[in-house]
């Protein structure tokens, strides 16, 4: 009998769930789940603690690539196959699989229910939950299965072991296509920096993972479909900002770096300047691969910015990447423009965005900003007192973007902080990878008491009056 109550009082508590608090607690039981299994003989050797479990399974599972452990070396080849399928969950979208898991929590789910699930999946249409999972997972293995065969056929083949080449071909395919950025080796991609196989398909892979079910959907459909059809405004809006800010990413490190005499670039050739230039450029969008050192001494302070704005902005909605997201940039552009040219409605290409996306677009950045900035200040913080003074602030600033944006790239800052500045590090990648409104609408539906009396004051009309800005 007692079991029998603690099971129905827990069954009531995940009924009263909304869904960003379902989506929070069921990624802490995914991420203790995946630390329990990585800190066993199975998985790793001695070297790897509880804490140093807890730090790799929240950068999996969160898809960042932050690792305070060497993959390649200090877990056995079951915990990497683990860390794989932790990078796959994450990847494919923890509010996706979350969403699909509280169809068998919520038994009964109407039509209401079912719009503010989807919601969780960044889709807007009424369609099955379990389908639209299906679908993302099969592109998913898709594209993974051929990155892997010509990452294998044509782009490992220095490996002279079979088996290994195949493992590796697999993880580092996984691992691009979720945006992870963690690699079997500890220089990353850097011994395949003049390889345009390795360069193109990890590209491909992190560009593809990044633009969301619903533009690779949008695409496929149109392509499989007799009559010619337009793609939608977020489709258009997703390929043309993606473009833009690789092309822009790429000459810019270029130019800042050739200008700057980084030591990155000075001592390549042309060719390979470009290539590693675009290819930091893709990977900066939440990615984390690196086939070039990123620290300090070899990449200049100019160079440094630009990678940082990239990795702030991040993919898109829906996609395996993280930062504030492609169209929230794309709409807050667009509220400029319509502000210079004296309109009263932001308009894009020809449509017109509603209020409530623009307000959510800022909303998003500017506590994106603030989250960063506490990160930063916390780590500055913790690095003081652990007695380090050689992390200038570029290189704290950097890490925790890159935490908070799930990029993975490091300047040597992760491994050398405290445990108290790795924690900062830890949470700011569970947000980042939630989403900070994700993470507020929680907070907020924790804090609301009464949803009834929240409802009749979202009803109340409030006087107009002018602000001076």
């Amino acid at each position: 009998m007692p079991f029998r109550k603690v099971l129905t009082r827990s069954q009531a508590w995940q009924r009263r769930l909304t869904v960003p608090q379902f989506t929070v607690v069921t990624g802490l039981l995914v991420i203790l789940l995946g630390t329990l299994l990585l800190a066993t003989p199975l998985c790793s050797g001695s070297q790897v603690g509880l804490w140093e479990a807890l730090f790799t399974a929240t950068s999996a599972i969160t898809v960042t690539g932050l690792s305070i452990i060497d993959v390649g070396t200090d877990l056995t080849g079951f915990g990497q196959a683990v860390l794989a399928v932790m990078i796959l969950a994450g990847g494919l979208g923890l509010m996706a699989i979350t969403t699909f898991l509280q169809g068998f929590v919520v038994k009964g789910t109407g039509l209401r229910r079912r719009l503010d699930r989807g919601k969780a999946l960044d889709e807007f249409g009424v369609g099955g939950v379990g389908r639209t999972f299906r679908g993302i997972a099969f592109t998913a293995a898709v594209l993974i299965l051929i990155g892997a065969t010509v990452l294998y056929g044509f782009g490992f083949s220095d490996i002279p072991d079979r088996g290994e080449r195949l493992w590796a071909a697999l993880f580092h395919s996984i691992s691009a296509y979720n945006n992870a950025g963690f690699g079997l080796w500890s220089d990353s991609l850097e011994r395949y920096r003049s390889n345009g196989v390795v360069n193109l398909v990890v590209m491909l892979l992190i560009v593809m993972g990044g633009l969301g079910w619903r533009v690779t959907s949008d695409m496929a459909g149109q392509l499989l479909s007799h009559r010619r059809r337009r793609l939608s405004l977020h489709t258009r809006l997703v390929l043309r900002t993606t473009i833009l800010l690789v092309l822009i990413g790429a000459v810019g490190l270029v130019l800042t770096e050739w200008l700057n005499s980084g030591q990155n670039f000075l001592t390549l050739p042309w060719s390979e300047r470009w290539l590693a230039a675009l290819f930091q450029s893709v990977t900066a969008r939440t990615a984390g691969f690196n086939t070039v050192p990123i620290s300090v001494e070899t990449i200049t302070e100019s160079g440094t910015l630009l990678v940082m704005t990239l990795m702030f902005i991040g993919a898109s909605p829906g996609g395996t990447g993280g930062g504030i997201k492609t169209t929230v940039v794309a709409a807050l552009m667009a509220a400029t423009r319509s502000t210079l040219r004296g309109r009263d409605a932001v308009v894009i290409r020809n449509r017109e965005i509603s209020e409530k996306v623009v307000l959510r677009a800022v909303g998003i950045t500017v506590s994106s900003l603030l989250f960063v900035l506490v990160m930063t200040l916390l780590v500055s913080f913790a690095s003081n007192f652990n007695g380090r003074d050689d992390f200038t602030f570029l290189a704290m600033l950097f890490t925790c973007i890159s935490a908070f944006a799930t990029v993975g790239l490091d300047m040597g800052v992760t491994s050398e902080l405290s445990h108290f500045g790795q924690g900062v590090l830890l949470v700011g990648m569970f947000v980042g990878r939630l989403g900070i409104w994700l993470l507020l609408s929680a907070i907020w539906d924790a804090m609301s008491q009464e949803q009834n009396h929240l409802h009749r004051q979202n009803r109340i009309g409030y006087p107009h009056e002018d602000l001076y800005v």
